[in-house]
């Protein structure tokens, strides 16, 4: 995620490196890279001139105390700045109202229809609602298909209707719908185009007068830059949406987009999205993602995804086995599923402070698991709960069941062995290591 311009953000402070105080003699260049970085990300050029303004003006002078270099200071203003720039704190969503209304707008292949999938979800397993999906893009069949499949897998409930042209009667009959049937929550996905056109702004103005919507998400693909937000400019102009949604995070987005949307429609991001599946959908953090893009992981983000996914008696329960050297192949197993669940590995590993940096060459596919996995299942029960009992023999059924030759299983085996003992020792000390979910 904006791997192009972190490291062209970090480049531009190494400028200040050797220097004992910042001063507009040597912070001239740093703020002019700090400026191509940002033109580079598709950044409007009148918003990055504008804050790199910002940025010398309130570094010139600055003193750097002996604990941080002029570097580490300059990083700490650009990251104010950035966070300021994408709207400074998170963004509330309004869900209030029986049942609330949430309209979602967009062109066509921003992922309108993926997001919608997703913030039912969201609102189902975060916030406890009961959401209704529905189908008024009256033009797109497959949409309409779509969206009954994504609604299936995550189990809410969809409403259209295949025969009916009006797509403002289609969204108020769901809304009844909604009432009738105890749905508190009404997800309304409308129709896109390729380009903006009068007969679709007109459409969606006409549901939103319609049903008086509590939230009006604009969803904005986060890698088509600068074209986003003259997009986002001209739905503003007609709908005056309460949000942005930032689609595809997970693509080759340079970041122009989610700098430049806050500051040219004064509207908050409210969610970050990335990838296919139903659960990668994010509140979006200005602070966090500040961070992220100046290469500084995001700890916070990690550790939250991890306590959705880790439960704590587990965690407990967990820690006794370790302690007593009897953490087995079903509990690897099991702790693989949970990581699996928190998202893409990559983009995980992109949040550990100095990780995101070395792995940014390495394909890490989200199958990664998918040999040590074939192994493991190749096991008997009774082999799972006792690692001790691999003979050769077993070892050789397990390489063939696995597809894999007996140099990769005794090597996971020793790969194993190692982690039991690694685990063992983190528990042993005074203050060991707690699972996530865990309280000390």
């Amino acid at each position: 995620m904006f791997q192009s311009l972190s490291e062209k953000l970090e480049s531009a402070f190494k400028n200040l490196k050797g220097e004992a105080r910042i001063n507009e003699l040597n912070i001239a260049n740093t703020v002019k890279d700090i400026r191509r970085a940002l033109l580079d990300a598709d950044v409007n050029f009148k918003i990055a001139k504008e804050f790199t303004e910002k940025v010398k003006k309130k570094a010139v002078g600055e003193k750097v105390i002996n604990s941080i270099s002029p570097g580490q200071l300059m990083t700490k203003i650009v990251q104010d700045e950035l966070t300021l720039l994408m709207g400074g704190k998170e963004a509330e969503f309004n869900i209030s109202g029986n049942p609330a209304v949430i309209l979602i707008a967009g062109l066509q292949g921003s992922g309108k229809t993926t997001f919608t999938g997703k913030l039912a979800n969201y609102l189902k397993t975060k916030k406890g609602k009961s959401p209704l999906v529905v189908a008024a893009d009256i033009y797109r069949p497959a949409a309409i298909d779509q969206l009954t499949v994504l609604a299936e897998q995550i189990g809410v409930s969809i409403y259209s209707e295949r025969e009916n042209k009006d797509a403002v009667a289609i969204a108020q009959n769901a809304i009844k719908e909604a009432k009738a049937t105890n749905k508190n929550v009404v997800i309304i996905d409308t129709a896109g185009r390729l380009a903006i056109d009068e007969a679709m702004m007109t459409e969606v103005a006409n549901i939103k007068a319609a049903v008086n919507p509590a939230e009006i998400l604009f969803v904005v693909d986060s890698m088509t830059g600068q074209d986003a937000v003259n997009t986002a400019k001209a739905f503003n102009d007609r709908l005056n949406f309460t949000g942005v949604v930032l689609t595809k995070l997970d693509g080759d987005t340079r970041g122009g987009a989610a700098l430049s949307i806050k500051y040219t429609v004064d509207k908050p991001i409210k969610f970050v999205s990335s990838g296919e599946k139903m659960d990668t959908l994010d509140v979006f953090y200005p602070e966090r993602m500040a961070q992220r893009i100046l290469g500084m992981g995001d700890i916070t983000s990690l550790v939250e995804k991890a306590q959705a996914q880790f439960n704590e008696a587990e965690a407990k329960k967990l820690e006794k086995k370790i302690r007593k050297n009897q953490f087995d192949f079903q509990d690897f197993m099991d702790q693989l599923q949970q990581i699996k669940k928190m998202g893409n590995l990559k983009d995980l590993m992109g949040m550990i402070p100095g990780v995101g940096k070395a792995v940014k060459d390495i394909d890490i596919k989200d199958d990664a698991f998918k040999g040590i996995e074939a192994m493991i299942s190749s096991m008997t029960p009774f082999e799972r709960a006792n690692p001790d009992s691999l003979t050769q023999s077993r070892k050789v059924r397990i390489a063939k069941g696995s597809g894999k030759d007996i140099q990769e299983v005794n090597a996971f085996m020793k790969q194993f062995e190692q982690m039991k003992q690694m685990m063992k020792m983190m528990n042993n000390m005074p203050m060991g290591g707690r699972f996530p979910g865990m309280r000390r």
